[in-house]
C-alpha cells in the first residue's frame, strides 16, 4: 500500500464514495444490476456492445466514469459480489443428434447414444452450467455441491464430504450420461460407473476465460448439439467483450492504482488454506477486472500454502474468496486470526471480496456476468457486515 489508513475519507468504509464519486459509481452500479438481469445471464446479446458517449446515463457508463472514483487500493471494508442469475438457454427443448462418438480428455473413445438423464459433475460447476446454457437443463437428474443454479436447487445431491462423488447415489439416479473431469473423485467411482454400463465422458479440468468457448463446444459435441454449441460460444464471446469494455471504464488505467488482489482458497480452520497463482483460474479473473494478481506476480504457479511468509511477500490490497470458504473459517474475524493475514494491507483494512462458490470460478456461460459482479464489488466502497 502506498497510502496509509490516515488518507482514507472520514466516516469509515461506507463513506468512501461521496458526492460526484458516488454519482459516477451509481451509474456503473445501475449498468451492472441491469446486466445481471438481462437474458438470465450477465449481458443480453442485444445489449452486448460497449456503451457510447451518446448513450443515456441511465443505461450506460459515462466515458469518464473512472474520474472521481476512489482509488480502489484505499477502499476499506468487505464486499460481497452479487449472485448472478441463471444462464439463459441458447435454445428451448433442443433435440440432440445422437449417437455421437468422440475421444474424451482421458483419451477414451466414447459413444453417446442417450442424453435423456444427464449428470454433469465437476468442482467448478462449469459442466452443468453449460448443459443448462445449451437448453438441456431439464435433463439433469442430480447435482454436485458446486451446482448452485436456482434451476438445480431441488435436484438430489450426489457428492459428499464437500466434493467427493457418491457412487451409490449416482447409480440410484439411473443416469444415461455422466459428464465429468478429474477435479472430482475418487477416480474409482467414475470407473465404477463405466463398468456398470453408464456412458462417462471426461473433459479437460483446466479452466480459464480463454478456454470457455472450446469447453462449451466440446460439451455440445458430447450431447449431440454441435451447432448450438458454436452459437452459445459465440454469444459468450460477445458478452465477454461487452463486459470487459464496461469494466475498463471504471478500472484504473494507472498501474499504481490497480488493486493488488490475492485469491485465497480456504476450507475450515485447519490446513486447507492456499494462495492460487498462475494457471489456477483466478489469475484470469483478476486480470479481466483490471487488478494485479499478486500470486502470479510473485512467481507462484498453481497453489501454494498461504502461510505468513507467502502472505507478507505478496501483501495484497484485496483478498478474493469463495463465500462458503470465508464462512467456514469463521468469517472475516476468523480469517484475520490466521497467521499473517492481519499483517497484510488487505487484513489491516478488512478488504475481503467474496462471491458464491458455484459461480466465481465457473468459467462458463455466466462468466461475463461474474466479471461485472466482481468489478462492482471491487470498485465500490466496502459494505460493512
Amino acid at each position: 500500500m502506498t497510502e496509509s489508513t490516515s488518507t482514507r475519507p472520514a466516516g469509515g468504509a461506507n463513506s468512501a464514495v461521496r458526492g460526484p464519486r458516488r454519482a459516477r459509481f451509481t451509474a456503473f452500479a445501475a449498468v451492472v444490476a441491469a446486466s445481471l438481469l438481462l437474458s438470465g445471464c450477465g449481458i443480453g446479446v442485444e445489449n452486448a456492445t460497449a456503451p457510447t458517449a451518446s448513450s443515456s446515463s441511465s443505461t450506460s457508463v459515462a466515458p469518464d466514469a473512472r474520474a472521481g472514483l476512489e482509488n480502489p487500493r484505499t477502499i476499506a471494508g468487505p464486499s460481497t459480489a452479487a449472485t448472478v442469475a441463471d444462464v439463459a438457454p441458447i435454445a428451448k427443448d433442443p433435440t440432440p443428434k445422437l449417437p455421437v462418438t468422440m475421444t474424451d480428455a482421458g483419451g477414451a473413445s466414447v459413444t453417446v447414444t442417450d442424453a435423456s438423464r444427464i449428470l454433469a459433475l465437476d468442482i467448478y460447476g462449469t459442466l452443468a452450467e453449460t448443459v443448462v446454457g445449451l437448453g438441456l437443463g431439464d435433463r439433469l437428474v442430480g447435482r454436485g455441491s458446486s451446482n448452485t443454479l436456482d434451476s438445480m436447487k431441488d435436484l438430489p445431491l450426489v457428492t459428499q464430504n464437500g466434493h467427493e462423488l457418491n457412487g451409490e447415489a449416482i447409480l440410484a439416479l439411473r443416469p444415461t450420461l455422466v459428464l465429468t473431469d478429474t477435479t472430482l473423485g475418487p477416480r474409482e467411482v467414475q470407473d465404477q460407473l463405466r463398468a456398470s454400463g453408464v456412458t462417462v465422458v471426461f473433459f479437460d479440468p483446466k479452466r480459464s476465460i480463454s478456454t470457455i468457448g472450446s469447453q462449451v463446444e466440446t460439451v455440445a459435441q458430447a450431447v449431440g448439439l454441435d451447432a448450438l454449441g458454436r452459437k452459445l460460444a459465440a454469444r459468450i464471446a460477445t458478452e465477454l467483450d461487452a463486459a470487459k469494455a464496461k469494466i475498463a471504464e471504471v478500472a484504473p488505467a494507472d498501474e499504481a492504482e490497480k488493486p493488488r488482489i490475492a485469491f485465497l482458497y480456504v476450507r475450515g480452520t485447519a490446513g486447507v488454506f492456499f494462495l492460487f497463482g498462475k494457471g489456477m483460474g483466478p489469475d484470469d479473473l483478476i486480470d479481466a477486472v483490471g487488478g494485479v494478481d499478486v500470486a502470479t506476480a510473485a512467481g507462484i504457479t498453481g497453489s501454494k500454502p498461504a502461510n505468513s511468509e507467502a502472505l507478507l511477500a505478496t501483501n495484497p490490497d484485496v483478498f478474493l474468496m469463495m463465500t462458503d470458504g470465508l464462512a467456514s473459517t469463521g468469517g472475516i474475524d476468523g480469517l484475520l486470526k490466521r497467521p499473517g493475514v492481519a499483517d497484510t494491507a488487505a487484513g489491516q483494512h478488512r478488504r475481503i471480496v467474496d462471491m458464491a462458490d458455484g459461480q466465481v470460478l465457473s468459467f462458463g456461460p455466466a462468466t461475463p456476468a461474474v466479471l461485472l459482479s466482481l468489478a462492482d464489488a471491487i470498485y465500490r466502497a466496502g459494505v460493512a457486515r
